[in-house]
């Protein structure tokens, strides 16, 4: 499965964006370690990192300064079958539900995490939870939309082309 990484940081009321790779990461606070050195000198402030996975699910981690991260996932089964959402699970704010043997279609995602991780960024904790289980939308387009309203959806785009 390839797995889109990028971290967008703001300096000087700018936004930037660098792809990154999580294949070295083995917990959340290697994440956000990667996440600082991808950022360099802008690794003070605000740096948000957005993973997509072949449109099956997405993660947002936010770092401020040296804060803990703060984590969404936009469907929480998929730490019993993706390593790198599994990282996620150490951030504490997302728990893992019972693994149910079986397959087929997972209808509805089951989001979880910090859901008002967003909101200073344009996007409210209803709708970044509507966006995810409701707006029939695939995971890369709402990252798009989440990155528009934050104010990086032109560097997203450019990373993405």
């Amino acid at each position: 499965m390839s797995i889109f990484s990028a971290v967008f940081c703001r300096a000087a009321d700018e936004w930037t964006g660098v792809e990154t790779e999580l294949d070295d990461a083995a917990s959340i606070d290697d994440v956000a370690d990667i996440m600082r050195d991808a950022s360099g000198s802008a690794s003070e402030g605000t740096m948000v990192l957005l993973m997509e996975a072949d449109d099956e699910w997405f993660a947002v981690v936010r770092v401020e300064d040296h804060s803990d991260p703060r984590v969404f996932l936009s469907d929480v089964r998929v730490v019993h079958e993706h390593p790198v959402a599994a990282l996620l699970l150490d951030s504490g704010e997302i728990e893992a539900p019972e693994q149910v043997e079986g397959t087929g279609q997972k209808p509805y995602p089951q989001p979880g995490g910090d859901t008002r991780l967003l909101v200073d960024l344009g996007t409210p904790s209803g709708e970044l939870v509507a966006l995810t289980a409701g707006g029939g939308l695939l995971p890369g387009d709402i990252l798009a939309e989440i990155a528009d309203r934050a104010g990086f959806g032109g560097p997203l785009e450019a990373l993405r082309l």
